[in-house]
């Protein structure tokens, strides 16, 4: 099979390095996101390998427990969080 080469910004090199699965090649890569199936479940999990990710969607889970408890004390003036 032949190749060629295409030129790309690097926003677009590290949003697709940031799909990269380990041990895949940019054209595993490239194949893999563009066969894609289409409709409501786009994108789903496509984050799930981006480094970091899980850390950040935890600690903004905690971020806003935290906010919420602090708002229920304001309006309330309760301490039972």
């Amino acid at each position: 099979m032949g190749s060629k080469t295409i030129t790309v910004t690097e926003e677009a090199y590290e949003r697709l390095k940031a799909h990269k699965r380990e041990g895949e090649s940019f054209t595993d890569t490239l194949l893999r996101l563009a066969s894609e199936r289409s409709g409501r479940w786009d994108g789903y999990g496509s984050l799930r390998d981006v480094d970091g990710f899980r850390e950040a969607v935890e600690e903004g889970g905690e971020t806003f427990d935290e906010d919420a408890t602090d708002r229920h004390r304001r309006i309330f003036g309760t301490d039972d969080g």
